[in-house]
């Protein structure tokens, strides 16, 4: 949605007719044929649109997450109005399903070297848990010096956050992306394979894998935009249910909570070493962790 932000401005979506609550419960009703839970990061705008649907997801027995109230990048608003975006989306997502929300992923992945404030408060609202950070290079967002595997950030307020980065895979020295969204849709499925291939084989570690509910509607209406936006919206959406559908036969899921309950994020045989916010080199412990689905989990 962030590719027609200019097109469609935020005052005017109420104004568009949603395709929301029909593209999501086609996700739901996917996950149930294939007995699958996992994460459901929700903009705030469209909990308390649709409050009905937040807590169809959640008594299917997923999690509910924040995706922030606007969908506006994070590295673009002063800390002051970060705070209140994140106040009013996490309050509208628990007011409408009735249970609390400890997850946080930043529109377009905009919590950057600049933005780290950010994890600060997000760990002073209550959250236990942030997928913002993309290890690597892009035009529109990135950090390719964090760490690529979940770890422990030590914020300036002495709070614990524990940070899930998004798939990358390792090749001649570079960070590539992976098994979600664009890279989902517009990279071959073999390349998504491999990757699953070599996280469990090489990495040992969990995918993270993520979707939007619009990726699964290739009848969606066609918004007049430039070229690089055009592709990258809507390139290869009617693959996206049967690639979900292999990945949701072949692979194990559950959601970023239940993996955080289960410990399987800092196993207790690692000793935590915590990344702080000073040192950009971020040392870090391994974390296990299963992956997500949906704005949801592989493990």
């Amino acid at each position: 949605m962030e590719a027609f932000s200019n097109e469609v401005p935020r005052r005017t979506w109420g104004d568009w007719p949603s395709r929301v609550v029909e593209n999501t419960r086609k996700i739901l009703n996917l996950f149930e044929r294939h007995d699958v839970k996992g994460t459901f990061f929700f903009l705030g705008w469209v909990a308390n649109r649709f409050p009905s649907l937040v807590r169809e997801v959640q008594a299917q027995g997923h999690e509910l997450a924040c995706h922030s109230y606007w969908h506006r990048r994070v590295c673009s608003l002063p800390p002051s109005e970060f705070r209140e975006d994140v106040r009013i989306s996490k309050d509208a997502i628990e007011q409408a399903a009735g249970v609390p929300v400890y997850g946080y992923r930043a529109p377009s992945w905009s919590i950057n070297k600049d933005s780290l404030w950010a994890l600060d408060i997000l760990a002073e609202e209550g959250f236990r848990y942030d997928s913002s950070i993309y290890p690597i290079r892009h035009d529109l967002y990135g950090f390719p010096d964090a760490p690529r595997f979940a770890y422990v950030y030590q914020c300036r307020n002495g709070r614990e956050l524990t940070e899930i980065p998004p798939p990358t895979v390792r090749i001649a020295g570079f960070n590539f992306p992976a098994a979600g969204g664009g890279y989902f849709r517009i990279f071959p499925f073999l390349y998504t394979e491999w990757v699953f291939q070599t996280f469990e084989q090489h990495y040992r570690k969990p995918v993270v894998t993520y979707f939007h509910p619009w990726e699964v509607d290739p009848e969606q209406p066609r918004i007049p935009a430039g070229l690089k936006s055009s592709f990258r919206h809507y390139t290869n959406l009617g693959l996206v249910e049967k690639r979900l559908g292999v990945l949701l036969q072949k692979h194990l899921f559950q959601p970023i909570a239940t993996a955080l309950e289960a410990g399987d994020l800092c196993p207790s045989a690692v000793k935590r070493k915590a990344v702080s916010m000073e040192h950009r080199s971020f040392p870090v412990a391994p974390a296990v962790f299963p992956a997500e689905q949906t704005e949801g989990s592989k493990g």
